[in-house]
């Protein structure tokens, strides 16, 4: 189930507060964060986050398509390898 348009985007406070001193410095640093869930503003295009996928921060750049979509979507969780081959099959 989505979040209401009358609540409007869910974003962390401090998530904004650093976003905004980021700017301000103009500064090329990655701003770390754990909040998956924080919706993407449009006050973020520019910046880099390191979005954390419960093992190590995955930079993400910030472009005007991303906003409106959630941090979790861009800093994936699994990995994928592929199926294995069957063993039996390969030996014939």
């Amino acid at each position: 189930m989505t979040r209401s348009v009358w609540k409007g985007p869910f974003v962390d406070g401090y998530l904004l507060k650093k976003a905004d001193t980021a700017r301000a410095s103009s500064r090329k640093e990655i701003i770390k964060t754990w909040s998956r869930r924080s919706t993407i503003l449009p006050q973020f295009v520019g910046l880099t986050f390191g979005v954390y996928n419960g093992k190590k921060f995955i930079p993400v750049y910030v472009s005007e398509e991303m906003v409106g979509h959630k941090f979790g979507e861009f800093s994936l969780t699994r990995t994928y390898h592929g199926h294995t081959a069957d063993k039996k099959t390969k030996r014939g």
